[in-house]
C-alpha cells in the first residue's frame, strides 16, 4: 500500500473511531466500573469484532448481508435488542461504593465481572451492528487495489482500524470516563451513573433499530 493511501487510511481510521457510538460508551462505561486498565478487555473484544467484520467483507458475505433485507433486518433488530438489554441491565446494576482511597483503580464492580465476561460484551457490542458490515463494504476498497494481492492489502487495513481503534478508545474515551470517577465513590453516583449510561444504551439500540 502506497505511503499516501495509508495516511489517508489512517485519517479515516481517526475519525471513524472517535465518532461516539455504542462502542465508546461500552468502554466508558467499563472504565467507570471496573478501572482503566481494565476496560482493555472490553476494548480488545470490541476489536475482535471489527477484525471479524472486515474478514466477513473481504470473504464478500458483506455483499449478502447488504442485499438480504431479511438478514440485515434480523441482525440489526438482534444487536438492537442486545443493546436495550444492556441498558437495563446498566439502569438496574446493584451498587456497591467502596470507600478506601487506594480502590479508585479497581472498584468494588470489578470483582463482580470477569475479563472474559467484558471481552464477551465488547464482542457482542461490536459484532451485532449490520451497519458496520454494510459500512466496510463502501470503505474498504476505497484502500484495496484489485490487481494486488488482496490478503497483504486487508491485512493492512485491518491492523490499522485495530490499532487506533484501540488507541482511541483506551486513550481517550477511557480516560475521559476517569472524569466522573469520583461520583463512583457513593452510591447515589453510581446509581446516577448507570442510568446515565443505561440510557444511552438503550438511545443508540432504539436508534439502530429504527434508522435505516
Amino acid at each position: 500500500m502506497q505511503l499516501s493511501l495509508w495516511i489517508t487510511l489512517l485519517l479515516a481510521c481517526l475519525v471513524i473511531s472517535f465518532t461516539p457510538g455504542a462502542g465508546a460508551i461500552n468502554t466508558m462505561g467499563n472504565a467507570l466500573n471496573h478501572g482503566h486498565r481494565r476496560a482493555i478487555w472490553g476494548i480488545l473484544g470490541q476489536q475482535a469484532a471489527l477484525v471479524i467484520h472486515i474478514a466477513i467483507v473481504a470473504a464478500g458475505v458483506g455483499l449478502l448481508v447488504a442485499s438480504s433485507p431479511i438478514a440485515f433486518a434480523i441482525i440489526r433488530y438482534a444487536g438492537a435488542a442486545y443493546l436495550v438489554y444492556l441498558g437495563i441491565r446498566q439502569t438496574l446494576a446493584k451498587v456497591e461504593p467502596d470507600p478506601a482511597d487506594d480502590a479508585a483503580e479497581t472498584p468494588a464492580a470489578s470483582r463482580t465481572e470477569s475479563r472474559w465476561a467484558m471481552f464477551r460484551r465488547g464482542l457482542w457490542v461490536n459484532l451485532l451492528n449490520p451497519k458496520a458490515i454494510v459500512f466496510f463494504l463502501a470503505f474498504l476498497p476505497q484502500f484495496v487495489k484489485p490487481d494486488l494481492p488482496q490478503l497483504p492489502q486487508y491485512v493492512i487495513v485491518a491492523v490499522t482500524c485495530v490499532v487506533v481503534d484501540i488507541a482511541v478508545m483506551w486513550g481517550f474515551f477511557a480516560v475521559a470516563a476517569q472524569g466522573f470517577r469520583r461520583f463512583t465513590r457513593t452510591a447515589r453516583g453510581q446509581r446516577t451513573l448507570n442510568r446515565i449510561f443505561g440510557a444511552l444504551f438503550i438511545a443508540v439500540g432504539v436508534l439502530l433499530a429504527v434508522l435505516h
